[in-house]
């Protein structure tokens, strides 16, 4: 497995994640600026800051992924399922190098999600 390609993929996601989240902060606070004194207004600005926040939210959630896959391939545990050690399939190290998961226990992990909300 070639971790420094690895490495560098992650590390330009990095960036990009941390200047994307900036931009969504940044764009929600801005939401509230110069709006009208009109509660109309006030909400539109509201919806729309509150979607910003949200995908900063869960670019933070990414960013925080790609970090630890990051440290992983530091420890030299990049590419292992951190449940059981097995190997990460290449095709999902491909579509998500930040994956701490194979297949097998991502799915075990969505499903007990799954599970605990039926609850």
């Amino acid at each position: 497995m070639d971790n420094e390609r690895y490495r560098q993929r992650l590390q330009d996601l990095e960036r990009r994640l941390a200047d994307r989240i900036a931009g969504e902060k940044q764009h929600g606070k801005e939401q509230f600026i110069d709006v009208a004194a009109d509660i109309s207004d006030l909400s539109v600005a509201e919806e729309a800051a509150l979607e910003e926040f949200s995908a900063a939210e869960a670019n933070t959630k990414t960013l925080g992924q790609v970090r630890e896959a990051l440290r992983r391939i530091d420890g030299g545990t990049f590419g292992r399922c951190v449940v059981d050690g097995g190997p990460i399939e290449a095709a999902r190290l491909e579509a998500m190098p930040w994956t701490p998961y194979c297949v097998r226990h991502q799915q075990e992990l969505e499903d007990n999600a799954r599970e605990a909300t039926r609850t």
